[in-house]
């Protein structure tokens, strides 16, 4: 096992895999086969005002930047999480070092993000995406993960048993 250990690092991957899952599952769906994923229909949340309606949110303004969907850019978002912590669990010294620290403020980028697209759907498009507010929550998950991990163990490098 490497620097995590297997609570640890089933902790930080999974939370990235249902996110990657969620993302997946409407950029198939939507962008490929151009129907709306399952449990996307429309019925009142429990938010006074809101609907459960992923075709308003995926067909909005707010569901692209650049032309580019925001459910690629979480797609890779995840693959890159999952990606920085097998590097950080497996790989050598100074590039776990460079992972972890990147994994934090990665993470740290999609928390700050997340408000904004809480509040584009539930102001300003009166609807929520099912699958949308998966990613966010397993997005919060992630960082709270990371958190608690640099809390606990106080560190930003890897220790190097080598002594280098």
């Amino acid at each position: 096992m490497g620097r995590l250990g297997k609570n640890w690092l089933t902790l930080m991957l999974t939370f990235s895999a249902i996110g990657l899952f969620a993302s997946s599952v409407v950029i198939y769906t939507y962008y490929y086969l151009h129907k709306l994923p399952p449990l996307c229909t429309q019925f009142k949340s429990p938010f006074p005002g809101v609907t459960i309606d992923c075709e308003r949110v995926l067909s909005s303004k707010y569901s692209d930047i650049g032309g580019v969907p925001l459910d690629l850019l979480a797609a890779v978002w995840f693959v890159i999480n999952i990606v920085l912590v097998i590097t950080y669990d497996f790989g050598p010294g100074r590039i776990a070092n460079v992972a972890l620290s990147t994994l934090f403020y990665w993470r740290f980028l999609g928390i700050v993000v997340v408000p904004y697209l809480i509040y584009v759907e539930t102001y300003l498009l009166h609807a929520l995406c099912i699958y949308c507010t998966v990613m966010h929550i397993m997005i919060i998950i992630d960082f709270t993960i990371i958190t608690l991990y640099f809390t606990k163990f106080k560190r930003i490098n890897v220790q190097n048993p080598g002594g280098n």
